[in-house]
């Protein structure tokens, strides 16, 4: 086994999105055609996102709204990056 094996790709990323989007609409017991009137997006383009992964991301932020799931956008690029512990430092004072 290599030393990159833990890394994830961008379509892993995103078909791990695919799956929590599918999980928390069925949870809500939402049909696909339900989540395209809700989301404002047109059922193929529910239908690809959940079969492919591709979807706009405008669309993608409707479905999460219609899902109720909007705050996880918040965390999106959030996190500051480091570049050295002095910057950590400075900035806990």
């Amino acid at each position: 086994m290599d030393n990159f094996s833990f890394l994830r790709s961008p379509q892993d990323i995103n078909m791990e999105i695919v799956q929590r989007v599918v999980k928390r609409r069925k949870e809500k017991k939402i049909t696909q055609q339900a989540l395209s009137k809700r989301a404002n997006v047109s059922y193929g383009s529910i239908k690809r996102f959940e079969r492919t992964g591709e979807i706009s991301f405008s669309s993608l932020i409707k479905i999460a709204f219609a899902l109720e799931m909007e705050d996880d956008f918040d965390y999106l690029f959030a996190k500051k990056g480091y570049s050295s512990i002095q910057e950590v430092i400075d900035e806990q004072k």
